[in-house]
Formats: structure tokens, C-alpha cells, sequence
């Protein structure tokens, strides 16, 4: 075997199977080494203890708060549909207790009605409900689900909560309109009940907005007309049938002319806050002028 010469300005190379053979047997070396001895043990553990045990900690730490974070999204996910179904049950709750509420209003309103029938029982009547009215807090003009086909006709009287609501004014197949007392060209004839004096019962709106209506010419007698009269409508209203309540005297005063009184009435009816009626099935007889 001749040696290997390096030459003037040439790298030294080693032969590749020269290098082969040194790695072998320092692989070879170090396998002997590891296993006749433990002179190797120590630094592999050292390194194994600065680098892969910091690194299985991580791993292990990882682990754990993904585990964590798994478990949460599970609860959420539990948390979400459980949510989901109490909202269901509130929405459920809701509606019902809004239907319920809703029956026991229907139903007091048809208390309120029957004990109007009771009231004035010896008229034919039918209960109608409230499908539009005109604009503004009060229910000065209105629309019943009722008309001609149900018996109702124009100028029959209207009642609510025990007294007169109005008259109907204008009449179609299944629908009627009706003018109430307090409308502002509303003119009921009325009677004191307690002295039997005539007054003019006017619709004004404006006076409603205190919760009352007008009233004139009332003539100043020796009878005395005091704040909390009921008043009725008389015998002799061209449109209304008698004794049918329309309110109490509220105020009472003396007018210029020094010979009639007026004031204000409180309506028997809520006119703010109606929703079913009876309409008398009768009309006021009246002598046909000749």
C-alpha cells in the first residue's frame, strides 16, 4: 500500500473507505464503552435531565390544559343546550300565562256583561266586540264585529260597564259603527234620578281628558241636585231608551243667566278602556209627527 502524498497546493483528502473504517470502529468502541461500563450514563442522564425532561414537562403541561380546555367546551356545549331548552320553557311559560291572562280578561269583561244584562233585563240584547276605533285615548267612535245580520240596526243603544256607552250610528252586514256620549256632537236628553230635573248630557272631548262630560240646562228648582246624583236618560230622548245610567254629577254651578245650572258628569263608562259591548236589540218608540 503506498502512502498517501499530498502534493504542493493540493487539499488532503482521506479515501472514503479509510473514513468508513475509522467510524466503524469508533462506533464500535462506543458500543463496548456503553455497554462494559457506565462511563457514558452520567452525561447522558445530565442531558437527558436538562433537555428531555423540561420538554416532557411541557408536553405533560400541554396535555393537561388541553384536557382542562376540553372538559369546559364540553360543559359549555351541556351549558348551552341546557340554555337553550330553559328559554324554550320561559318562552312557553310566557305564552301561556299571556293566554291565561288574556281568559281571565275575556272572562271578566263577560261577568261585567252579564251583570249589565242583569241590569236591564227586559231588553233584547246581544254582546259585540270591538274591532277598530278612531284615533286618540278615547273611544269616541267605534267598529263592533256585529251588524245587520245579527239583529242590530241603526240608533239602537250600546252598553258597557253598567251604563250608556252610546248609539249606533251607521250599520253594514257584519260590522256596525257607534257614536258614544262623549263624541263632541253627542247630545243625550238625561234625568236627575234622585228629583226627577231634565238636563242636556254634551259630549266634549276635551272635558274627558278629566274624566268627564258636560252637562246643561239644568233648571234651578227648589230641588236640590247635589254632587254624586246618578244620572239617567229621561223619557222624553227622541233616541234613548229610559233609566239607562250615564253617570254622577261631579260639579255643579250656576250660570249667567241666573235661571239654569251646568256642571259635569262622571260617565259610568270606562271610555278609555273598552273592549266588549251590548247593543239593545230595540228601538225607542216614537209618536210619528202628524
Amino acid at each position: 500500500m503506498s502512502p498517501i502524498i499530498k502534493r504542493k497546493g493540493e487539499k488532503f483528502t482521506l479515501p472514503s473507505k479509510y473514513l468508513l473504517f475509522i467510524l466503524t470502529i469508533l462506533c464500535a468502541g462506543l458500543m463496548i464503552l456503553t455497554f462494559s461500563t457506565d462511563v457514558l450514563d452520567k452525561p447522558v442522564n445530565a442531558v437527558a435531565g436538562y433537555v428531555i425532561v423540561p420538554f416532557q414537562k411541557g408536553i405533560s403541561s400541554v396535555g393537561k390544559w388541553l384536557g382542562n380546555r376540553s372538559e369546559e367546551l364540553a360543559q359549555i356545549r351541556d351549558l348551552l343546550s341546557e340554555n337553550k331548552k330553559l328559554k324554550e320553557q320561559v318562552n312557553e311559560l310566557t305564552i301561556e300565562n299571556t293566554r291565561l291572562q288574556q281568559s281571565q280578561y275575556e272572562l271578566n269583561n263577560l261577568r261585567n256583561l252579564y251583570k249589565i244584562d242583569s241590569q236591564y233585563e227586559e231588553y233584547e240584547k246581544t254582546g259585540a266586540r270591538i274591532i277598530s276605533r278612531d284615533s286618540g285615548n278615547w273611544y269616541y267612535s267605534f267598529i263592533l264585529d256585529k251588524g245587520s245580520n245579527d239583529g242590530i240596526a241603526e240608533n239602537m243603544n250600546v252598553l258597557a260597564d253598567g251604563g250608556l256607552v252610546g248609539i249606533v250610528e251607521s250599520v253594514g252586514p257584519n260590522w256596525s259603527k257607534v257614536k258614544s256620549v262623549i263624541a263632541d256632537n253627542s247630545n243625550v236628553s238625561g234625568t236627575v234620578l234622585a228629583t226627577g230635573d231634565l238636563l242636556m248630557v254634551s259630549g266634549d272631548l276635551q272635558a274627558m281628558e278629566r274624566g268627564v262630560i258636560r252637562f246643561g240646562q239644568l233648571v234651578d228648582s227648589e230641588s236640590n241636585v247635589a254632587v254624586g246624583d246618578k244620572v239617567v236618560t229621561s223619557d222624553i230622548s227622541s233616541l234613548f231608551l229610559p233609566d239607562i245610567l250615564i253617570g254622577y254629577i261631579d260639579q255643579i254651578d250656576m250660570d249667567a243667566n241666573n235661571l239654569t245650572k251646568s256642571g259635569f258628569i262622571t260617565p259610568a263608562v270606562d271610555f278609555e278602556h273598552l273592549s266588549e259591548v251590548l247593543v239593545i236589540l230595540e228601538l225607542k218608540q216614537t209618536i210619528p209627527d202628524t
